[in-house]
């Protein structure tokens, strides 16, 4: 398997540029949302970053078959 570095370099631009929206436009918002998460409990945490991973799989399976 042969890694194309154009389309993982612009795959992490992406998640850079989509990173930064919320802090740029919102950051009051983004301060009280870091709270918020921060005071969740480590399986509700884990659960979430569980369901975030599978919806990125599902749409990359999507998107490249």
């Amino acid at each position: 398997m042969r890694v194309n570095w154009n389309d993982l370099l612009g795959a992490v631009a992406i998640v850079c540029i989509l990173e930064g929206v919320m802090p740029f436009m919102y950051p009051l918002g983004t301060k009280r949302l870091m709270a918020k998460l921060s005071a969740m409990a480590e399986r509700e945490l884990r659960l979430a970053g569980f369901f975030s991973i599978l919806a990125g799989l599902l749409i990359l399976f999507v998107v490249r078959s």
